[in-house]
């Protein structure tokens, strides 16, 4: 799948997208996010405060416990603000 970075997420993770295939225990945007933050120091960074990253499957919002189950594209961000 391919998982996207945006604001200062891809800055922490160094990187704007990358294509990944996490294990098959990995099922839902919380372990995702648990297991990217274990794949380096960068991804820990990035993930600190899971609770505050904004989540997408393929562009719809999603919450931390929805299935990637055939996802094609997973975007993490912050939190937006309007204005």
């Amino acid at each position: 799948m391919k998982v996207k970075y945006f604001a200062w997420v891809r800055e922490r993770v160094g990187k704007a997208e990358e294509t990944i295939e996490p294990p098959a225990t990995v099922r839902t945007v919380e372990e995702l996010i648990a297991w990217l933050s274990a794949q380096s120091e960068a991804y820990a960074y990035a993930f600190e405060k899971p609770k505050v990253i904004r989540a997408a499957i393929d562009h719809a919002h999603a919450k931390p416990d929805t299935a990637i189950a055939g996802a094609r594209e997973i975007a993490f961000f912050p939190p937006m603000t309007g204005g």
